[in-house]
């Protein structure tokens, strides 16, 4: 796992690459969320959609609410960045779609566009 830091307007953003996948269960997004805080001092995150399990886009799994209900809890923002467009559940696209219109979880398709969001007070 690799960490950069970025500081936008002030507020530092950690961009987490890896080649493994990052998030498969509630106890790995736990482990990124603390690896993050105490190696990069940062509450918002930003990591590729390919370093996340396909069953977390599976909304019937339930993995992606009890995934995120722990950043959420511990007030930490996420973007996950890359082309969502591949996926056909309605559910999925509204999902995606609230969650952008929110404040702390974003489905985003670049960097750029992450740092925007995660930059925001």
């Amino acid at each position: 796992m690799n960490i950069r830091t970025i500081n936008a307007n002030g507020i530092k953003i950690a961009y987490v690459t890896s080649s493994d996948k990052l998030i498969i269960d509630v106890q790995s997004a736990l482990d990124l969320l603390a690896t993050v805080s105490y190696q990069a001092d940062s509450n918002r995150i930003i990591i590729n959609k390919s370093e996340v399990c396909d069953e977390f886009f599976d909304l019937k799994t339930r993995l992606a609410g009890e995934v995120l209900q722990k950043f959420i809890n511990y007030q930490t923002k996420i973007a996950i960045i890359g082309d969502f467009s591949s996926y056909s559940s309605k559910s999925l696209k509204d999902f995606v779609y609230e969650s952008n219109n929110g404040k702390d979880i974003f489905f985003l398709p670049d960097e750029d566009q992450a740092i925007e969001k995660l930059s925001k007070a």
